[in-house]
């Protein structure tokens, strides 16, 4: 079967969007694609059609071959949860925490898993492209690598490796990462694609001449900046650090950046909406006084995010916020923080301890070791319109509270203040659909354009096929692939 790997010269350079696009091309050509990314880390995560979770992006690449996400997808996922620990799941369960020098030392014992999990995708459709993480310059991580040039070399799949022409030094950034890589890593690059161009194209002729020249790679394309992207989930938080600030319109929505903020495309479809001013407030700024909702997101390690919820001084914002008649919501993690108390007796985040929550709900948690991986549906309980989305989340939650949602296996989910103005629950995805996302808008005093945000994103993703198809040498990237006739 054909594959062709996508590695980039840094985070955040278009890999996953770049690879969206491309499976959507091929898609759209009437081949069966599947995308692949042997190693992720993340804490945006989605549920699978097999009972696991994977990385957000590869959610959306599934999406864009028009197939339901499965864990094969990508077997080895790390979930940050301090700065020098990360939850590591494999094949779609939760394996443990491993520190982040005990993973770097034992990666190489996972590459026969990323192998079999691929081998497995190839034999059930025409191409794999698959995504690499970071950069193969890196060359300090290189060792027992199975992300990038380590997999690439041990399935014998061709690469391709992307510059981002916006951050600038692109020319460095390809011709660097040929001078740092040793012999046999280089050879697995047969080319390269610039991303992120803004203005003339023609203006670049001549520095892409000379990244071929210096290197001796085909250049398969350059892509030119594409504002479809943007309607596009992200699954890294490099870009909460980027502005998206509100536009002055009627309800104003704010989500605290919590240090391990989990899931935060959650709120997409909030900010596409109309009349909707949505903020992410960064640490070391006060929750605005004039907020009309402010929103809890999940994280990965609530208990920390808590302490540093308070440390912040937003859990003062939040009653001065409730005392002035706002409105507030929970999910997941954000959730467990609104209730009375918060217990992990064996340790899952740390410490055995419980502490005392944010009061707002009527509800204690305890934390577990098993993880709920589910997609669910329903209704809200107050105003009987439907949602779906997916619980991903360590905890029992005891309530005692009138229920937020109404699920359609017949169990409850969440809790709801007397006044209703204060709830929450573990649903992601709960503003997705259109119908869900219009009724809870109207308790704000907002209208809605009431699209599905799946919807949004198909047609961003055929947008962005329309660009790639006119401004990549698809033919070349095919043939690479080793598709030949099949095209």
């Amino acid at each position: 079967m054909a594959a062709l790997m996508i590695q980039g010269c840094g985070s955040d350079v278009g890999k996953s969007v770049l690879v969206a696009g491309l499976c959507r091309v091929f898609a759209n050509r009437g081949l069966t694609v599947r995308p692949f990314k042997p190693q992720n880390m993340s804490n945006n995560a989605a549920v699978t059609s097999d009972g696991g979770e994977i990385g957000r992006a590869q959610a959306l690449q599934a999406l864009a071959c028009r197939t339901p996400p499965t864990v094969d997808m990508n077997p080895v996922l790390l979930k940050p949860q301090s700065d020098v620990g990360a939850q590591l799941i494999v094949l779609g369960k939760m394996m443990g925490t491993w520190e982040a020098r005990g993973f770097q030392e034992r990666k190489g014992e996972l590459l026969d898993t990323v192998l079999t999990s691929f081998r497995r995708l190839e034999a059930t459709c025409d191409l794999v492209i698959v995504e690499g993480a970071g950069s193969p310059a890196e060359i300090n991580l290189r060792a027992g690598d199975i992300a990038n040039m380590g997999f690439a070399r041990a399935a014998n799949v061709p690469v391709v490796l992307v510059g981002d022409i916006d951050r600038g030094h692109v020319i460095a950034a390809l011709v660097g990462a040929y001078a740092v890589l040793e012999a046999e890593d280089r050879a697995m690059i047969r080319g390269f694609l610039i991303n992120k161009f803004r203005g003339d194209p023609s203006l670049f002729r001549d520095g892409r001449l000379e990244i071929t020249r210096r290197t001796r790679w085909t250049d398969f394309g350059m892509a030119t900046w594409m504002a479809a992207a943007r309607s596009l989930p992200a699954e890294d938080a490099v870009i909460l650090d980027r502005a998206m600030k509100g536009n002055g319109r009627k309800t104003r929505i704010v989500v605290p950046m919590l240090s391990r903020m989990a899931n935060f495309d959650d709120f997409d479809a909030l900010r596409s909406e109309p009349e909707v001013d949505f903020d992410f407030i960064p640490p070391g700024q006060p929750l605005p006084g004039d907020a009309d909702l402010v929103i809890l997101p999940g994280t990965k390690a609530t208990l920390a995010d808590l302490a540093f919820f308070r440390t912040q001084g937003w859990d003062i914002d939040l009653v001065a916020h409730v005392r002035r008649g706002g409105h507030v919501l929970g999910v997941c993690g954000g959730y467990q923080m609104l209730g009375r108390t918060l217990s992990d007796p064996d340790g899952v985040e740390g410490p055995p301890e419980t502490v005392a929550g944010l009061g707002l709900l009527d509800v204690d948690t305890t934390l577990t070791g098993a993880k709920v991986l589910a997609s669910v549906a329903g209704r809200f309980v107050a105003a009987e319109a439907r949602f779906e989305g997916y619980e991903m989340h360590v905890g029992r939650t005891t309530v005692s509270a009138r229920p937020m949602l109404a699920l359609d296996s017949g169990a409850t989910d969440g809790a709801t203040s007397p006044d209703g103005r204060i709830m929450g629950c573990y649903v992601h995805g709960l503003f997705n659909k259109g119908d869900a996302r219009r009724a809870f808008l109207r308790t704000l005093g907002a209208f809605s354009n009431a699209l599905d945000q799946t919807d949004r994103v198909d047609r961003a993703l055929d947008e962005i096929a329309a660009t790639l198809e006119c401004e990549f040498d698809i033919r070349g990237l095919a043939d690479l692939a080793g598709l030949g006739a099949t095209m």
